[in-house]
C-alpha cells in the first residue's frame, strides 16, 4: 500500500542540480512543497522559478555552521512544518592517495560528513516533536563496497552509512524513518574529474545512470507505508562491476 505524499513538505540539500534537483522535480509532481537548498543562489532562484510556486529557494552554505543554523527556522517560516528531509549535498574526489591533495580531502570530508550530519541534526527536534518524519541521505555504492580508485570518497560514504544505521535505531521510537539511497555512478558534475578514458568507457558500456533514476528510487522509499522502512536502497547500472 503506497503512502500518499501530496500536501507534505520536503527540503533537499544540494538541490540546484543533479540528483537533488531531480528529486525535487519528482516530489513536486507528487504534490509535495519543496524547499530547494543550495549555496548557488542565482542557479537556485532560476531553477525554482522554472519549477513553479511550490518550489522555494533556500540559500544555505552547508559548510558554514551559522548559515546552517538559519535553515530550519526559514523552512518553518515558509511552510510551518517539515515532513521530509533529504541530505543530498556532497562532493567527490577520486584518485591515488599518494599524490592526493589533503586540503581538498578536508573540504570534501567536511561537506560529505560534518555538514551532512549537522543538517540532519538541525531538523530532528522538529520531527521528534511531531512524532513523524522521513530522513533520506544520499550515500553511494562506495559506502558499501570500497572502491579502489576513490579511497577518500569511499571513506566519507562509509561514515554516512554508519550514521544512517545508528541514527535510524535512535529515532524510530519517535516515528521517524531514516534511510540511505546508495547509487552507483551517475551522470552529474560529481564525476567531472574522472579520467576522460574512464568516463568514455563507462558511457559507452552503459555503466552510468541518470539522476532521474535515483529520484525514482528515493520516491519509492518515501512512498512506502509508515510501517515499512527502506534502510538502504542500492541502485546500480546493469553493467557495473561493483
Amino acid at each position: 500500500m503506497r503512502q500518499e505524499l501530496s500536501g507534505k513538505v520536503a527540503a533537499i540539500t544540494g538541490a540546484a542540480s543533479g540528483i537533488g534537483l531531480e528529486c525535487a522535480r519528482s516530489l513536486l509532481r507528487e504534490g509535495v512543497s519543496v524547499a530547494l537548498i543550495d549555496k548557488a543562489e542565482d542557479t537556485l532562484k532560476t531553477v525554482c522559478t522554472d519549477l513553479g510556486p511550490q518550489a522555494f529557494p533556500l540559500v544555505v552554505d552547508l559548510a558554514n555552521p551559522a548559515s546552517v543554523a538559519t535553515m530550519m527556522p526559514r523552512i518553518l517560516q515558509e511552510f510551518g512544518r517539515l515532513d521530509i528531509f533529504h541530505a543530498n549535498a556532497g562532493s567527490y574526489i577520486g584518485g591515488e592517495v599518494v599524490n592526493g591533495d589533503p586540503d581538498a580531502w578536508d573540504r570534501m570530508l567536511n561537506l560529505n560528513i560534518n555538514a551532512a550530519f549537522r543538517s540532519v541534526q538541525a531538523v530532528l527536534p522538529h520531527m521528534v516533536e511531531r512524532k513523524t518524519g522521513d530522513i533520506i541521505m544520499t550515500s553511494s555504492i562506495a559506502g558499501l563496497v570500497p572502491v579502489v580508485w576513490e579511497p577518500i570518497y569511499t571513506a566519507s560514504k562509509h561514515a554516512v552509512q554508519a550514521f544512517v544505521h545508528t541514527l535510524r535505531r535512535q529515532v524510530v521510537k519517535h516515528g521517524i524513518r531514516v534511510g540511505a539511497v546508495a547509487p552507483g555512478p551517475v551522470v552529474t558534475a560529481l564525476i567531472s574529474d574522472w579520467p576522460r578514458e574512464k568516463l568514455d568507457e563507462a558511457i559507452a558500456s552503459g555503466g552510468l545512470m541518470e539522476a532521474t533514476e535515483v529520484a525514482d528510487a528515493v520516491l519509492f522509499m518515501l512512498s512506502r507505508p509508515r510501517n515499512v522502512t527502506i534502510r538502504d536502497l542500492v541502485i546500480l547500472p546493469l553493467s557495473t562491476d561493483l
